[in-house]
């Protein structure tokens, strides 16, 4: 009974490890690497670009909206910028992770780009855009993250979930910054509703948590 158990797992993993590869090898670029497809998410936001930024790209306060960052901090003085590095503490699909990351963009305030150099590798890119005459913002988050074991497989399960975890993220920050513009009340209970006061800019004007 047990034999026939750790068979049955052994073969299991080896089917994954066969399976994995050949998805690793369905797309790939002129050196021979797999092709990694972006998860994609976006939303449009009642406020102007500027606003959003403020609020998007302050690395200090993304643990606000990014429900699996549990926690981050700069190990790089100064301004944010191309160059900056932190570490922050997340949770990818349930797993405890740290997450070392470096900012390869930063481009205020259209373009915000990250790179993952942890277990999980990877990249994220933010980018915003004005809509209606500058009253309005969307942003568009593209985020590849590469698990440590099975890759490709990994990649291709994860992918719808944290697709709807990047797209709840975004609409909590759309909620925090109309919030800050004192356009949308928040509940205290159910019978009192306020806006909540403007939160100042960071002063360095900054950027991200993880890949985003």
């Amino acid at each position: 009974m047990i034999r026939r158990m750790v068979l049955a797992a052994v073969g299991s993993l080896a089917g994954a490890f066969v399976l994995d590869r050949w998805l690793g090898g369905l797309s790939v670029d002129g050196d021979g690497r797999p092709i990694r497809v972006p998860i994609r998410t976006r939303v449009e936001i009642d406020a102007p670009i500027t606003a959003v930024w403020a609020r998007l790209a302050d690395i200090e306060t993304q643990p606000d909206w990014m429900t699996e960052m549990k926690r981050v901090r700069l190990s790089t003085d100064g301004p944010v910028g191309v160059g900056t590095r932190g570490e922050a503490e997340v949770r990818i699909l349930g797993i405890p992770v740290t997450d070392p990351v470096e900012v390869t963009e930063f481009s205020a305030p259209h373009r915000f780009a990250i790179r993952h150099e942890g277990r999980f590798s990877g990249a994220g890119l933010l980018t915003l855009d004005t809509l209606d005459g500058g009253r309005r913002t969307r942003v568009e988050w593209a985020e590849t993250l590469v698990p440590p074991v099975l890759p490709n497989l990994g990649a291709l399960v994860q992918g719808p979930i944290l697709q709807r975890v990047f797209q709840a993220d975004l609409e909590r920050l759309k909620t925090l910054v109309e919030a800050d513009r004192g356009t949308v009340p928040i509940a205290t209970d159910a019978a009192d509703t306020h806006p909540v006061a403007p939160v100042a800019a960071a002063s360095n004007g900054h950027g991200t948590r993880s890949g985003g």
